[in-house]
């Protein structure tokens, strides 16, 4: 996938947020919301796009881990792409961050919960469009990216 996004280009972004419990949208609700949310997705599209954004505890980042990755733990993010039509360029897909794991990882790393949270879902926006860091040539175009997409919103590189 090209490490470049195209700024000149407007995406049409349709957005849902959604909370696991009523436990995570009453801790979280007031500080992630989709008005807040949508300037960090669509500064990682290419492509217009539907995405889901879904907050989750620990038990069901763990479940979805094991099931889709095989992976045996929670993670900060899981990235679901649901469909892409080539036709339209209309990209679905679903990112499902965990809630617990995402705040320790800010607090254990200095960073706000905010910030943290935005590199989170720019990242998963450029998976869900084929971009990943599986080889150190990948890890470091995608890193660059997410660092310059950050910049644009005002947020520090995560990196450093």
């Amino acid at each position: 996938m090209s490490a470049k996004i195209n700024r000149k280009a407007s995406f049409q972004l349709g957005l849902e947020l959604q909370f696991a419990s009523e436990t995570l949208e009453a801790k979280w609700a007031d500080i992630f919301f989709a008005k807040k949310i949508r300037p960090w997705v669509k500064a990682a599209l290419q492509q217009d796009a539907f995405v889901l954004v879904r907050l989750v505890g620990a038990a069901e980042s763990k479940r979805l881990n094991s099931h889709y990755r095989g992976q045996d733990h929670s993670t900060n993010i899981l990235t679901f792409t649901l469909s892409e039509d080539s036709s339209s360029s209309k990209l679905t897909a679903d990112l499902v961050l965990c809630m617990p794991i995402i705040e320790k990882e800010a607090k254990n790393q200095t960073k706000t919960i905010e910030n943290h949270f935005a590199h989170l879902i720019v990242h998963g926006v450029l998976h869900a469009q084929g971009f990943d860091h599986e080889d150190e040539i990948d890890a470091l175009a995608m890193e660059s990216l997410e660092i310059a997409i950050l910049k644009r919103l005002k947020i520090q590189n995560p990196y450093v």
